[in-house]
């Protein structure tokens, strides 16, 4: 989905030489990881209204980011759990480099604080990005309140460790950033994608 996040090449070369730690996984719940089928990619991610599980699917050659007027784009949210988090269920994409890996390492660095755009919040996730044990993707699909033609990308980082919970849907994001128990971080790009079917995701070749 996300193949380059520009703003986060400096600290990806420096995390390069960074042996990777092995991140938990869960062996239940929903599909994860990227898929390639053809020339697009597929991962699953969340209804943001209802919390069902979609699939999105995004063209390997589209233009990206994508110049969509920013009047013509809703959110897709990208929630990143720290270190420890286990709900039982697999993550959209779990692992750094894992099973998404066109995006895994510059997404979790975010989380770290090596970024060079924000702090993150190293006290909740520390500060080795290999460690973070992955990440869901929210968004609203076409008929949804807040749907639209471009999706711009902003990561929900949890503020307090204490309060870490499973997000899969907009309105339990807004909760816990009204109670300071997360906090929103716009990436600063948009993104075509499509929402596809189950069949679609399955037929893919896993990736990473």
């Amino acid at each position: 989905m996300l193949r380059r996040i520009l703003p986060l090449a400096a600290a990806v070369v420096l995390l390069a030489a960074v042996g990777a730690v092995p991140a938990a996984t869960s062996d239940t719940g929903p599909p994860t990881g990227e898929r390639m089928v053809g020339n697009s990619s597929i991962e699953p991610a969340y209804n943001a209204e209802t919390g069902q599980v979609i699939y999105l699917s995004t063209p390997v050659k589209s233009p990206f980011p994508t110049h969509t007027s920013s009047h013509a784009v809703s959110p897709l949210y990208l929630v990143e759990y720290p270190p420890g988090t286990n709900f039982g269920v697999h993550l959209n994409c779990e692992g750094v480099p894992g099973n998404c890996p066109d995006h895994d390492l510059d997404v979790a660095a975010v989380a770290t604080g090596n970024a060079p755009f924000d702090p993150g919040e190293p006290s909740v996730y520390g500060t080795d990005p290999f460690a973070i044990p992955g990440h869901d993707h929210l968004v609203d699909p076409p008929g949804g309140e807040d749907f639209n033609v471009a999706w711009e990308v902003v990561e929900v980082l949890f503020t307090n460790s204490a309060h870490v919970s499973h997000l899969t849907t907009e309105a339990a994001i807004d909760d816990a950033v009204a109670h300071g128990y997360a906090r929103e971080v716009d990436l600063g790009f948009a993104f075509h994608c499509a929402v596809v079917s189950a069949t679609a995701y399955q037929r893919g070749t896993p990736v990473g």
